[in-house]
């Protein structure tokens, strides 16, 4: 599919026959406001006017004129509430069929509850046993079933004044019902007030519940029902071994499930798909996918032919070992034979595609799946979703979003989690938390996944004040906070330098109930490392020992790290030769380290040497490990040998990264080879590796250098001199002028490599960290002249940059035009302009672009974080932040009451 959209996707949809949903003449509950009222302006409820209706027209109802308007507005509460007025029995049941039959209407279990309570009040015992059956047979959710039995068993009581025996039929019908979904304690609660009720379980009572047992892997119990069936004088059937087979391959025990399998035929049972089908999966869930093949192929020596299941299980089982060529074929051979794949069967492959990162070919296969008149589901969706998000590719995968809705297909927590990750680790945070708001408005929970990833979010993009206040939120929901969630403030904190906050915040864990993991020890040991404070660190690793929590790698690598910053070599080494005496591996990370240190020395003899030694324990050097190579040859002018290890990174499938390239072209231009460097800048592009902000400063610098040059042009030899610097990179952004970028475009075009967006944004967030507002403008009305569409970030650093130079009306249009072109500015961006516009007493303006704000779907919560106490509160403007709290909440803005506390707070401060 083209530019890795789904857009693809909507085109087949709406061309394929027999996409839509049917439409009926009815509308939903959503759109019941824009109806006409059918009677009065101030009618009765429904369910009176359609009582009035029956009661009064007891044979002619049908055709009552009021009828077919009501219809439409009625839900299976409505009805609910109708059976539970006085009406006619007879009359009753007569519309309850009636209404089932019209489109889109479905009874739900208190509808039928209702009905039934009517039926047994009249003694209409037939008719209840078939409305049993019915409402039973409704149950799509585990809570309705369990509704439904806690109803039967009020009714089944001899007790009460009506009641509703249930025959064997019953029985059977409400255990099937709860073995759908698992739930075998009730199944055999069931069976046992089957017992007391006298009524005698036939074959097809116990086969039941042996499948319910096995089901969950219960097999030592469902055994005690298969002699149940022998004490009984009754055989066991293909039903009770194939149930077998399914319990024991449950339990791992796939050996037992073929000995089973084998015994059928000595027992005179045939062996059907589903005995079959069950075995073959046990075997590809211990991952014996060849033999679940092998056996796939003689279902023909039994005359059993492979059911859509039976196909998709073999697919699932080849997808899970990684061999989706085989999958396919597997799924090409179903539809050949007359097997046409079903909605798990594409979703499994769907999932397998996005977890290999091949999403266009997933999203090939939903267009496919559409085209064929099936309706993707929620796992369908979700796996797509987290394909696009695992590419970072966020604004495909809110296009699926859309899709999926669009589709009638709700979305799950999961799906929102998967979203609000992806955007976190995009660095968009202020887009995962307005999801929050949207999972929310779903009636949807968030789990300690989405609290998780949010504050992930927030520390990855420095709010570690945010990042705490959705701590608060964690415990205002009930959820516990878990090692990820300190183990993120951790890291955090010590990233920031602030090790001995984190070393306070590990030694709450224990009063907390948490135990420090691996991965919490390693954060703050490489805190302390980084800070210079290897004895520290050390410590920490003996306590880390001492609590039976063992090192792995990253930690030991940490530390050699560490050693080596102190330049205590010897000390390095011999912690590698104690790693490997605990029995922890070296990994590539670990030699790279080694080999960074001798670069760093000119031994280019010795790095060999630990190079060797990691290929011969079987470890694969990686882009890290070649760059270290590269940037050690591209020091000492060596570019030919530099050259040569990027030949041969891509002989071996590693692609060089930015750092790799950028080393190459800075190596380049310090020669004054600057076609050169363009010419690793068009490979750069054409590997489809993103240039970095220090790419073009480099560029930037010689191309300035250059000119310099031409207008001095007494300075001989430059071009000679390897390293000459006449501009530092750190000051590029400082000096450069608008034509000095005019002319990195132009050589850009000259080489193949055509300035895009990136092109742009690098420069001009560089020019708005400095302050350099008229050359950044100028660059952004020069891409925007090019049909180059500016992306949020270069929105958000003109913004910043202009608040920072109080630029403030400048800041407003272009905050504007941001939320025009689909972009959500940063609340950093928004709380600068408004705290610089009440600092110039344009109080008006600034409760308009606050007012604007809140119609962009931002999380009230961080809203408040972010503006109200992080900005107003900090900068004394209590009066101006009470103003803009009492605006949210006229507009209904919902502060959860952790943020609300600490606005409270803030304001009785000040």
């Amino acid at each position: 599919m083209s530019n890795r959209t789904p857009a693809a996707i909507f085109t087949a949809f709406t061309k394929s026959p027999g996409q839509f949903l049917i439409k009926y003449p009815f509308c939903t509950s959503s759109s019941i406001s824009s109806l006409p009222l059918p009677l009065d302006p101030d009618p009765p409820d429904l369910p009176s006017q359609i009582f009035t209706i029956l009661s009064t027209h007891p044979t002619t109802w049908q055709r009552h004129p009021s009828i077919t308007k009501l219809i439409p507005l009625l839900s299976p509460s409505h009805i609910s509430s109708l059976f539970s007025l006085d009406l006619n029995p007879q009359t009753a049941l007569d519309f309850s069929y009636w209404i089932s039959q019209k489109p889109g209407f479905k009874h739900s279990v208190e509808s039928y509850s209702s009905l039934l309570n009517l039926l047994i009040r009249n003694n209409f015992t037939k008719a209840s046993e078939k409305i049993v059956f019915l409402m039973l047979k409704s149950c799509s959710l585990d809570k309705e079933i369990l509704f439904v039995l806690d109803f039967l068993r009020r009714v089944n009581d001899s007790g009460s004044e009506f009641s509703l025996k249930l025959s064997v039929k019953g029985y059977n019908t409400l255990l099937m019902q709860l073995s759908k979904f698992h739930l075998v304690d009730e199944m055999k609660r069931v069976y046992l007030e089957m017992l007391d009720n006298m009524v005698v379980p036939n074959v097809y009572t116990l086969n039941t519940m042996i499948n319910g047992c096995c089901k969950v892997g219960n097999v030592g119990e469902a055994e005690l029902y298969v002699s149940k069936i022998v004490q009984a004088g009754l055989s066991p059937d293909t039903f009770t071994y194939t149930s077998l087979i399914l319990g024991y391959c449950r339990n791992k025990d796939v050996e037992k499930g073929f000995r089973v399998f084998r015994m059928m035929p000595k027992k005179g049972c045939r062996r059907n798909e589903v005995s079959y089908t069950n075995l073959i999966h046990g075997l590809c869930e211990a991952k014996r996918v060849d033999e679940a093949i092998e056996l796939f192929r003689r279902m023909g020596e039994d005359d059993c032919r492979p059911t859509v299941r039976t196909y998709t299980v073999v697919i699932f089982g080849l997808c899970r070992v990684c061999r989706k060529s085989e999958a396919l074929e597997f799924f090409n051979e179903m539809s050949a034979r007359g097997c046409e794949p079903n909605v798990h069967t594409y979703t499994v492959l769907i999932d397998c595609l996005c977890k290999e990162n091949k999403v266009d070919e997933a999203s090939g296969l939903l267009n496919r799946m559409l085209e064929k008149g099936l309706f993707p589901n929620v796992v369908t969706y979700n796996a797509l979703i987290d394909g696009y998000c695992k590419e970072g590719l966020m604004e495909a995968a809110l296009q699926i979003l859309d899709l999926m809705k669009s589709n009638n297909c709700s979305p799950n927590a999961r799906t929102y989690n998967e979203l609000i990750c992806g955007f976190c680790k995009r660095k968009n945070v202020h887009r995962a938390m307005s999801l929050l708001n949207e999972l929310l408005e779903q009636n949807l929970s968030p789990t300690l996944i989405t609290y998780n990833s949010l504050i992930y979010g927030q520390c990855r993009e420095g709010h570690l004040d945010s990042a705490y206040k959705v701590l608060h939120l964690i415990n205002e929901s009930g959820l516990v906070p878990d090692q990820f969630t300190y183990g993120v403030f951790i890291d955090t904190l010590c990233k920031r330098g602030r090790v001995e906050e984190a070393q306070v915040l590990f030694d709450s864990l224990e009063k907390k109930g948490i135990k420090a993991g691996e991965v919490i020890y390693t954060a703050l040991i490489d805190g302390y490392c980084k800070e210079g404070k290897i004895d520290d660190a050390h410590s920490l690793l003996e306590r880390m020992l001492s609590d039976d929590c063992l090192p792995n790698s990253y930690t030991y690598n940490a530390l050699i790290d560490g050693l080596y910053r102190e330049r205590k070599v010897q000390e390095a080494l011999l912690l590698v030769e104690k790693m490997t005496k605990m029995g922890v591996k070296p990994t590539v990370y670990t030699y790279t380290i080694l080999i960074e240190e001798v670069l760093k020395e000119g031994d280019f003899d010795h790095a060999h040497r630990h190079l060797d030694q990691m290929v011969s324990l079987g470890l694969k050097p990686d882009v890290y490990t070649y760059t270290a190579f590269i940037q050690a040859y591209c020091s000492i002018g060596k570019l030919d040998e530099a050259e040569d290890l990027i030949v041969k990174m891509n002989r071996e499938g590693i692609a060089p990264d930015s750092v790799t390239y950028t080393l190459l072209i800075r190596a380049y231009a310090n020669l004054g080879l600057i076609y050169s460097a363009f010419d690793v800048l068009k490979r750069m592009f054409d590997a489809g590796c993103e240039p970095s902000h220090h790419t073009y400063a480099f560029l930037i610098k010689h191309l300035s250098n250059k000119k310099w040059m031409k207008e001095n042009s007494n300075v001989m030899g430059f071009y000679l001199v390897s390293n000459v610097s006449l501009v530092n990179v750190a000051d590029v952004w400082k000096m450069m002028e608008f034509d000095t970028a005019v002319q990195l475009f132009e050589t850009m075009h000259a080489h193949g490599c055509s300035p895009n967006v990136n092109t742009y944004g690098k420069l001009i967030i560089g020019l708005c960290k400095v302050g350099r507002w008229t050359v950044a403008q100028r660059l952004f009305d020069h891409m925007r002249e090019r049909g180059i569409s500016p992306s949020e970030d270069i929105y958000n650093a003109l913004v910043k940059c202009c608040c920072e130079l109080k630029l403030y009306e400048e800041a407003v249009r272009l905050l504007d035009a941001m939320i025009e072109h689909g972009h959500l500015p940063h609340l950093e961006s928004y709380k600068m302009l408004l705290c610089g516009l009440y600092d110039e007493e344009k109080n008006e303006k600034a409760k308009a672009v606050f007012c604007n704000l809140l119609h962009c779907g931002y999380n009230a919560d961080e809203v408040a974080w972010k503006i109200l106490i992080d900005g107003l509160l900090k900068k004394g403007l209590a009066d101006k932040c009470s103003e803009l709290l009492d605006i949210m909440e006229k507009k209904g803005c919902q502060i959860k009451s952790p943020t609300y506390a600490m606005l409270i707070e803030g304001l009785d401060k000040r």
